[in-house]
């Protein structure tokens, strides 16, 4: 059985995701807590629950999404996980941060191993990656089928989709994406944003007006 929950973090209102296992192994997707008190509350959840974080998944290298890499590998000792194309957008965060007037502590040097159709386990819960580029050249969803959900990042959202106006950005590669990868997913599945409310992928083939 696999446990998830999410806080809203950051400038960006980005929402970082936990998922642990019934022995409270712990991965922790795209981390965007900024401030010290969002630092602690993150911390401070994982320690009321006595979960061990063991993963660090970062589904695509905007800087929202990597705020916190620094502090949970200061913290956790974790690496983060990324698509090997999404490594400039990664490495730029920095500079990205100082058009927004957002410092970004340094991330680590994250490992390149998000390939369409790898698997990452946590504990004995299995995700299977896609790649899902458009909103970023190298963004994946991580798709658990025994749950039935998917891990979308900025790629698809209620009732919207992620942004193409940011470097890296293409419009029809998005749509592709969601129409080859996500939309091929049973209606039920449930889609867990990176910003925003949760969906389900019945519901946007009906109701997404960039879908329809």
């Amino acid at each position: 059985m696999l446990h998830k929950t999410y806080f809203t973090f950051g400038p960006f209102a980005e929402n970082t995701w936990l998922f642990w296992t019934n022995d409270l192994q712990c991965m922790i997707v795209d981390p965007g807590c900024y401030t010290k008190s969002e630092q602690a509350e993150l911390e401070g959840f994982i320690a009321e629950n006595n979960l061990n974080p063991v993963l660090l998944i970062n589904t695509h290298g905007h800087i929202d999404h990597i705020l916190g890499n620094a502090f949970v590998h200061r913290k956790y000792g974790l690496t983060p996980w990324l698509n090997r194309l999404d490594l400039d957008i990664y490495q730029g965060g920095e500079r990205y941060g100082a058009v927004w007037g957002i410092t970004l502590e340094t991330p680590p040097d994250p490992q390149l191993g998000l390939e369409h159709g790898s698997q990452i386990s946590l504990g004995e819960e299995t995700f299977e990656v896609l790649f899902t580029p458009g909103h970023t050249p190298g963004e994946v969803c991580l798709v658990h089928t025994a749950q039935e959900f998917v891990i979308a990042g900025d790629v698809l959202f209620r009732m919207s989709i992620g942004r193409t106006d940011l470097p890296g950005g293409d419009h029809p590669t998005l749509i592709q994406s969601i129409q080859e990868q996500l939309f091929t997913l049973p209606d039920s599945f449930e889609v867990l944003c990176g910003h925003g409310p949760s969906t389900t992928i019945g519901f946007e083939k009906l109701n997404n007006p960039f879908l329809s």
